[in-house]
């Protein structure tokens, strides 16, 4: 079986319209890719935090995860945000089981540095492929939430593109970021000029000349190494945009597909 998970930030999920489940399913549907998503959670992690006055700090971008912090963590992603997608899917008629990295042990974590100041975020070391495959043969849409778990039973928060991406190498499959924004992209003339291929020299280039900057350049790193991991395409896709998933899906030229080595455009 051929698969392809969709990847999908918390801050994006309230602009997904009612068309972005239903290309999930109608992918599904088509029998050539089963889809499988892995999603975040940030914003309502945040908000809760603050509503149940758990202290919270970052250092480099990562949330330092206590066991208190992880409690919340867990309830607002495999509770909250879980459940809402697959009941999403289910008004449009598919059938979706909303899981966490603990589950079946889907999701084997460590922690990811020596610093232990960062307490309890991981990294994943195996995935349960055989839970996936069969939760697939029975006609289901696995939902995965990123809390991982070690041998002793100790849980660790994983960020959701590092498990969306050891999710797609353990399956060899298609990786698909879905984002807000069209790709990646340059601005000429004050329009945007989407890049739909881009490969490894290409991206080298745009990051020197700071067209990839920020918070891009972690996603088309690990879109890399991805894909130095046998996966098999790694894609930037905008989720807002009407049905943009299936036309993705479709070989369109929607958003932005990456490769480690390919004749491209440059625009």
């Amino acid at each position: 079986m051929n698969y392809v998970v969709i990847k999908c930030g918390g801050s994006v999920f309230e602009q997904l319209p009612p068309s972005f489940y239903q290309d999930i399913v109608t992918i599904q549907q088509q029998g050539e890719w089963q889809p499988i998503i892995v999603h975040g959670g940030g914003p309502l992690i945040s908000q809760l935090l603050e509503q149940t006055g758990v202290k919270s700090t970052f250092v480099n971008g990562l949330r330092v995860t206590t066991n208190e912090v992880l409690d919340v963590v867990e309830m607002a992603l495999s509770g909250s945000m879980n459940k809402g997608i697959v009941r999403k899917i289910a008004e449009v008629e598919g059938k979706a089981i909303g899981v966490s990295g603990i589950d079946g042990n889907l999701l084997e974590a460590k922690r990811m540095t020596d610093d232990t100041t960062l307490g309890f975020v991981g990294e994943v070391i195996q995935v349960n492929t055989s839970l996936l495959e069969s939760f697939a043969s029975q006609g289901l849409i696995p939902v995965i939430s990123p809390i991982g778990m070690d041998k002793t039973g100790q849980r660790y928060n994983i960020n959701a593109d590092m498990a969306a991406s050891a999710v797609a190498q353990a399956l060899e499959a298609k990786l698909c970021f879905i984002s807000d924004i069209p790709g990646i992209y340059h601005e000429v003339d004050g329009e945007k000029q989407v890049f739909h291929q881009l490969n490894e020299a290409t991206i080298e280039e745009l990051i020197q000349q700071e067209v990839i900057f920020g918070g891009m350049i972690p996603k088309v790193k690990s879109a890399l190494s991805a894909l130095r991991k046998n996966v098999r395409e790694v894609s930037i896709v905008d989720g807002t945009a009407d049905h943009g998933l299936i036309e993705f899906m479709q070989g369109k030229q929607v958003g932005t597909r990456i490769a480690l080595e390919q004749e491209v455009p440059y625009v």
